[in-house]
């Protein structure tokens, strides 16, 4: 008897989760504050990873950024200071007018800083070590953004173990090491927020790119994984994100081509339009972000549909081969090079 009644009110918390679902697509959520709060992100030195920043810099966070380019990680911490110069102007002349007009005076904003960190996320030892760095001297990181990716683009006969091996410690495996060093502080405080940059790719895959497919599906595994743990433990002041956009045009995989007839309806993602639309996912607490909104038809198409089903599908879209022409520029880069340096 208890398992029926319990049966029901499970059904009715199931209905209850859709009709809040679609209250938020009819009012949208109030972003939440991360003014002055640590967000560490790794890969910032480009890409995605340097727009989070800056989207991050804008909301007055204290920004921690990680990347193993040096120079490309100090580029994206000048630009986050000039964003937080312009901060300190507007609230300089906020807090000048309301003096004059005999108002209230408006505090300053928190100081802000921005600080660079070279660190290799592949390697377990690295990423331990610059994070004892981190908490001692900026302190405890409330926001963890796993953004840092990288690929191969090689078929998997033509790919060097070395590389295989890489793209998984970085793409999944550090996920791994950037929450376990970061974690248990949020637990303790019972707050935080962890993001997790996986990609469509981690939903459903393609030919030529096992490396980065499987990388990307066990990112996602793991923060579903975590995620669930997190409940599971009533640690309910502890948010987690997951992000998976389609194509982003970054270069990332530049020459990745769907049937030419197709393309006009879905484009590459411009990197500004993912992270803003990633951005008010985090801010509302929103557990996953597609981008575009089609993906989720596709992944639930590809639940419940048969594989050859699957596969027709995909080379009606040319979705199937769309890697190929992005891993031949690459052969024909690395021959290039090669031929070059004289190898």
């Amino acid at each position: 008897m208890n398992i029926l009644l319990e049966f029901f009110v499970v059904t009715f918390k199931v209905l209850w989760a859709f009709v809040l679902a679609a209250a938020k697509w009819l009012v949208r959520p109030k972003e939440k504050s991360v003014a002055g709060q640590v967000c560490l992100i790794t890969g910032a030195g480009s890409g995605l990873g340097r727009l989070f920043a800056l989207e991050f810099a804008r909301r007055r966070a204290l920004l921690v950024l990680w990347d193993i380019n040096t120079q490309s990680n100090e580029e994206t911490a000048g630009m986050v200071r000039h964003i937080y110069r312009e901060i300190s102007e507007e609230a300089a002349a906020a807090a000048h007018q309301a003096a004059g007009d005999g108002e209230e005076e408006v505090l300053p904003p928190c100081n802000l800083q921005v600080y660079t960190y070279t660190c290799d996320v592949s390697k377990r030892e690295n990423v331990y070590l610059t994070a004892e760095r981190v908490r001692k001297e900026v302190g405890e990181v409330s926001v963890l953004v796993n953004n840092a990716g990288v690929v191969s683009g090689h078929h998997l006969l033509e790919c060097p173990d070395e590389l295989i091996e890489r793209t998984m410690m970085v793409n999944c495996h550090a996920h791994f090491w950037t929450t376990k060093a970061f974690l248990p502080k949020m637990l303790e405080m019972n707050h935080g927020h962890i993001v997790t940059v996986a990609s469509s790719l981690g939903l459903f895959s393609t030919a030529g790119v096992e490396d980065y497919c499987a990388s990307k599906f066990g990112a996602v595994g793991f923060h579903e994984s975590l995620s669930h743990e997190l409940k599971a433990a009533d640690k309910d002041g502890i948010k987690t994100t997951l992000v998976c956009p389609y194509l982003v045009d970054t270069g990332m995989f530049r020459g990745c081509r769907i049937r030419k007839e197709i393309e006009p309806f879905l484009p590459p993602l411009k990197p500004d339009y993912c992270v803003k639309q990633a951005m008010r996912a985090i801010l509302t607490d929103q557990p996953m972000i597609c981008t575009p909104r089609l993906m989720y038809m596709v992944t639930f198409m590809k639940s419940i549909l048969p594989f050859e089903a699957v596969v027709c599908m995909y080379r009606f879209l040319g979705a199937d081969k769309c890697m190929y022409p992005f891993i031949a520029q690459r052969k024909q880069a690395t021959n290039n090079n090669e031929a070059k340096n004289g190898i």
